[in-house]
């Protein structure tokens, strides 16, 4: 399968080891047009359990959680692609960034 580089991004990390070089990798695709919440990218996790396929039980978590971009959002420029709190909404990432703000609940 093949797919268009412009579309796709990569994620890599190389951990050396005794035994050798181990190589993590994620491939996504990357959203161009990405829906914003006040100017700012987000991503919604919600928590399911299928229970059975035929007939279809499905259980929903009342529970989900949303993440932020700490930083505005703009089209992918090569002055902005460093922005990893612009481009991307992981915690572990945007954390760090004076923009943070901790959830109180």
């Amino acid at each position: 399968m093949t797919r268009d580089p412009e579309t796709l991004t990569t994620e890599k990390t190389i951990h050396t080891t005794t035994s050798g070089v181990v190589e993590h990798m994620v491939v996504q695709r990357y959203m161009h047009k990405p829906y914003l919440i006040d100017g700012f990218k987000f991503d919604l996790r919600l928590y399911v359990l299928v229970n059975g396929i035929s007939p279809l039980r499905v259980y929903v978590y009342k529970d989900g959680l949303a993440r932020f971009a700490t930083v505005k959002y703009q089209s992918p420029a090569p002055s902005n692609l460093k922005n990893l709190c612009m481009h991307l909404t992981n915690y572990a990432i945007n954390k760090s960034s004076s923009d943070f703000v901790q959830n109180e609940d």
